[in-house]
């Protein structure tokens, strides 16, 4: 967990809590040392957060502390409006519900002069394309992403032939009609896409793959970049590839 997220969280503790909480509790909660959360108390002092902590008793937020409220300007709202609305439309159910259940986050915190907005978007998702269908748990590829986990899959080409292969993904990407998996194939020994309603089976292996992610993503960038550059629409200028990288080519 991030330092900020600490601190936030820390904040959220001591809101709900009906007594005063002893740091030992509250870096059990958090999972963090002792000293972890001695560092964050005093930075939360810092920052003027108006937590008081009295020895043998415990920890306590002063009543009617309350975080600023989401500042937010309306084109800013209706882009998080229209992004999430997009998911709950085309992305898997986990994400979909994700997608609602930040909508119903931002009501409750909103000012009320901005929540008009949400109860009555001016901008909405259309699509005429039915979702892909996927054979596998989404949530299972999402967690390997972000745990570098290597991941083993069956997959059938166009041609309908099927493969096995173990895979470092690094992102999925969603379009309107399909999603594909961004990763490092281990029996191509180059990059692959595939797509998500040919993944017969997904297995987690729960290996690490070696390389870093940003850094398998910034030499994708650069491979596609230099081999097929109308296909990348993708923030940021790519590095330098490395030599010896073939094209990228379906998988």
């Amino acid at each position: 967990m991030r330092r900020t997220e600490r601190l936030f969280s820390i904040i959220q503790i001591l809101r709900g809590a009906r007594r005063p909480l002893t740091g030992r509790e509250i870096a059990s909660e958090l999972e963090i040392s002792l000293r972890t959360l001695y560092r964050d108390i005093a930075e939360l002092a810092a920052q003027r957060v108006p937590v008081r902590g009295e020895a043998g008793t415990g920890y306590v937020l002063d009543k009617g502390y309350d975080l600023p409220p989401l500042m937010l300007t309306a084109d800013e709202l209706e882009a998080a409006v229209l992004g999430a609305a997009w998911v709950a439309m085309r992305g898997d159910a986990h994400l979909a519900k994700g997608a609602r259940d930040l909508i119903s986050k931002l009501t409750a915190i909103l000012p009320a002069d901005l929540r008009p907005i949400l109860l009555d978007a001016a901008l909405k998702p259309i699509s005429f394309a039915n979702p892909p269908v996927d054979r596998f748990d989404s949530a299972t590829l999402r967690h390997a992403i972000r745990r570098r986990h290597k991941i083993a899959i069956d997959y059938a080409d166009a041609q309908g032939a099927q493969t096995t292969r173990v895979i470092w993904p690094i992102f999925i990407g969603y379009m309107e009609s399909v999603r594909i998996i961004v990763a490092w194939c281990e029996q191509r020994r180059d990059f692959r896409h595939f797509r998500t309603d040919r993944v017969q089976r997904m297995t987690a292996i729960g290996d690490r793959y070696p390389e870093p992610r940003q850094q398998l993503l910034k030499d994708w960038k650069a491979q596609l970049d230099r081999t097929k550059p109308e296909l990348l629409h993708f923030p940021g200028p790519p590095p330098l590839a490395r030599p010896g990288k073939r094209p990228i080519i379906a998988a």
